[in-house]
């Protein structure tokens, strides 16, 4: 049986091919995170502690750079990790180990695949950093595809083509700003649908959609453009915390 538990933020715990896998972790609280020029403000904290969450197999990183996606309690869980698959950027900084884009990882019946995500516009890897996505297979085993913070789309119909059958999405959304780049970091919830039809999933776990004043669009905003798209029944989002099964 593969689970998900959704935590808080872009952090969520996988039950899946007997691993526990989390991805971008956070367990720290509210309050506000420097980053560079920048404070991004968090409102809300995780569903589970760190301590609650329990053994980790696996942590999937997007990006180590930004304080949504890793945080000082996620650092400690990357350090105690077993193993941590990331970026080459984040391996060098983080300890993670690198999977460069369309490489794979066995961990015991899991594949992992590292795809392809851009943190923002073409261009926007100087200011964002590089980011990565990955696609978890195995025999017996849905395959889920956990985004990261990308944004775009043509990088989603490069991975529909790579893997044509996707079962379950984790989408990070939240339609992030800032005032460094004027454009959207992250997908929108328009983009999610899209994104959705393109992978042909028959579930999508919104994440990356509350808890940080940076992110300009909500779960709410999620739900209304399934809603409107007519494929309400695709979204999977119980209350945090709560784990339920994916397809």
């Amino acid at each position: 049986m593969t689970t998900v538990t959704v935590v808080g933020g872009p952090t969520a715990v996988l039950e899946y091919g007997g691993l526990r896998v989390v991805t971008d972790p956070t367990f720290d609280p509210p309050g506000d995170y420097p980053l560079g020029p920048l404070t991004l403000t968090k409102t809300s904290g995780p569903a589970l502690s760190r301590a609650a969450v329990g053994r980790v197999d696996l942590v999937l990183l997007s990006h180590d750079q930004h304080p949504d996606n890793l945080d000082e309690a996620g650092r400690r869980t990357v350090a105690s990790a077993p193993l941590t698959l990331s970026t080459a950027d984040a391996a060098a900084r983080v300890g993670a180990t690198g999977l460069p884009t369309w490489r794979h990882h066995d961990v015991g019946p899991v594949r992992v695949t590292a795809v392809p995500a851009r943190h923002g516009p073409p261009g926007c890897e100087a200011v964002t950093g590089t980011v990565t996505g990955f696609v978890l297979s195995g025999e017996g085993l849905p395959t889920v595809y956990v985004s990261g913070d990308n944004a775009s789309l043509d990088h989603v119909r490069e991975i529909a083509a790579r893997f044509p059958r996707v079962d379950a999405a984790l989408l990070f959304g939240g339609a992030v700003r800032t005032p460094l780049i004027d454009a959207k970091l992250t997908l929108d919830a328009a983009d999610m649908v899209e994104a959705a039809r393109i992978l042909g999933v028959r579930r999508v776990v919104p994440l990356h959609v509350e808890g940080w004043t940076h992110f300009t669009e909500n779960e709410s905003h999620v739900r209304t453009a399934f809603a409107e798209a007519g494929l309400s029944g695709l979204l999977a989002r119980p209350p945090d915390g709560t784990p339920f099964d994916l397809p």
